[in-house]
Parts: structure tokens; sequence; C-alpha cells
């Protein structure tokens, strides 16, 4: 299978020991798009918010957050993100851990650079092939690879913050995304007022319709879909 697609992922590789986290990252890191490390789950979750990486591939045991942990809350929120855990166990107690966490694939140590690299490979071409077009409901459709929005099969004119913005609302689409994660991730944590924030979603609601985004108080917004 071609490693095309790895050129377009941004990965975060989560792994407490230094010396492993190293060694895996300086043989596979010039793969991807994009190769972020942590050293803990619970620096793991801050980068994934930070970055949205496409795929996160972590340690099972590790200090302060394990790896079953932070696979259950990314997936809480992003269901399409790929998540590879790493361990020495074979336990079936951990194996029906990691399922109940929805982790896409469960390996056991040592893992080989190359094996890894054709496995994320392999499951990039199977999630992301059948996910680039999201339908949203009310004839509208995200394609995600293009970065448009889509209404009855016309693309409708947006500006790349706009863009920005309905993208993030996508990747959240069975939750809410919070007023100051989408100033962090739209704004790049520039000084936005939430007045302004509105007036911004106005403008989007005017080129797609009234009840397009959500407002959720003291929450924040979503897509709305039926």
């Amino acid at each position: 299978m071609s490693r095309d697609i790895l050129k377009k992922l941004t990965v975060l590789y989560v792994e407490d020991e230094a010396n492993i986290r190293k060694s895996l990252t300086n043989a596979i890191q010039d793969g991807f798009k994009a190769f972020l490390t942590a050293q803990d789950g619970s620096e793991g979750i801050k980068k994934f918010k930070k970055y949205k990486p496409d795929i996160v591939i972590t340690d099972l045991l590790m200090p302060i957050k394990d790896g079953l942990s932070l696979a259950r809350e990314i997936k809480s929120v992003s269901k399409d993100t790929l998540i590879i855990v790493l361990s020495a166990f074979s336990e079936k107690e951990k194996l029906l851990g990691a399922i109940d966490a929805g982790v896409d694939k469960y390996l056991i140590k040592p893992i080989y650079p190359d094996e890894l690299l054709l496995l994320v490979a392999e499951l990039a071409h199977q999630r992301f092939a059948s996910n680039n077009i999201k339908e949203l409901g009310g004839g509208y459709e995200f394609d995600k690879n293009k970065k448009v929005l889509i209404k009855d099969g016309k693309i409708i004119v947006l500006t790349k913050k706009e863009i920005a913005f309905i993208s993030f609302l996508v990747d959240r689409l069975d939750s809410f995304a919070p007023h100051e994660e989408i100033k962090q991730s739209v704004w790049a944590n520039k000084k936005v007022s939430d007045a302004a924030i509105r007036t911004f979603i106005k403008r989007i609601r005017e080129k797609t319709d009234r009840d397009f985004i959500k407002n959720m108080p003291a929450l924040g917004y979503k897509i709305f879909t039926k």
C-alpha cells in the first residue's frame, strides 16, 4: 500500500519513556506532514486540543493520565481521530479496555517502525478515504480535504477564517465547541471579544441559514444537523 497519504497527516506521539519516544520519533517522523510528541497523557490532551492531529499514537501505561484515559477523552470530542495504543500487555482485560475506549488498533511491543508506518497508512486509507465528506443535514456537506462547504451541490464561498471555524465545528458534530477552544483554534489565542465572535457567526449565518450554527448558552456553538 502506498505511503503517500502519510505526508498529509499530522501525528501526535505520546510516550513517557524519553529514550523510547526519541528513538521512534527519529525513525518515523519524516514520513508525516507534522509529528508532535508529548511525555504523558496530560500533555497529550493539551496538544491534541491545540493542534488537532489526525492520528494519536500513545503508550498504555503513563503517569498522570494513561493511554486509555487519553483515548476516551479524545474520542468523546473527535470520533474520527485515529488512535493506536502501544503496550507490553496482551491481557484480555487490557484489550477489552481498549475496545471500550474506542481505540482503533492495539499493538503489542516491541514495535518496528516500518510495520507501524504500514499500519498507519492502512488505517488512514480506510478512515479518511471514506470520511472526507461529512453530511451535515439540510442539504449541507463539508469536504474535509478540500476545505469547502457545499449546499445542494453548490460551494458556498467563505473566508479562510470562516472555513477554519466550520471545520472546527465539524470535528465536534456530536458535542459542542467551547468558546475558549474556538478562540484558541480559529483566532490562535489572539484577543477576540465574544461580541466579535457573535458578529462573525452572524455573517456565516447570512451565507448559509439562520439555524445552521446553534448557540448553546454558556457552553459554545455547534452545527445544527438534522
